[in-house]
């Protein structure tokens, strides 16, 4: 398992640019179009999840993993956490929040999901299988 402070920090250096990448996209959408926040949201989470996993697998969890099982492994916790995002985003909205507070929020649950997921699973040291 690569779970450590080094680990994390890259992580979210990571997930930092990616974040950027989704919520540009979500600014975007809403102010260009008449696309309603979630769907902006949903569009940047996915546009987002493939730049994700090309620079965690090289930068945050050291690269030469199999590609044809950590990649598959990644959009099953990518894809799990957009339903996450989605859900935390929607209850937020229902709530009455801000759109952007709502999906801060869902940004909060979703590093911790993804970062626990993928350090122990989708890019774990090669010599374990899980």
């Amino acid at each position: 398992m690569q779970i450590g402070k080094r680990s994390f920090v890259r992580f979210l250096l990571v997930g930092g640019t990616a974040t950027a990448l989704h919520y540009l996209v979500i600014g975007g959408a809403v102010h260009l179009t008449s696309i309603s926040f979630t769907a902006a949201s949903a569009i940047g989470y996915v546009l987002s999840m493939f730049y994700n996993y090309w620079a965690n697998s090289r930068f945050t969890f050291g690269g030469g993993h199999d590609h044809t099982k950590s990649f598959p492994r990644f959009l099953i916790i990518s894809l799990t956490g957009l339903g996450i995002n989605q859900s935390v985003l929607s209850l937020g909205i229902y709530l009455h929040l801000l759109p952007a507070l709502s999906q801060v929020a869902a940004t909060v649950v979703v590093v911790l999901w993804n970062y626990f997921l993928n350090a122990i699973w989708t890019f774990a040291n090669k010599d374990r299988n899980l």
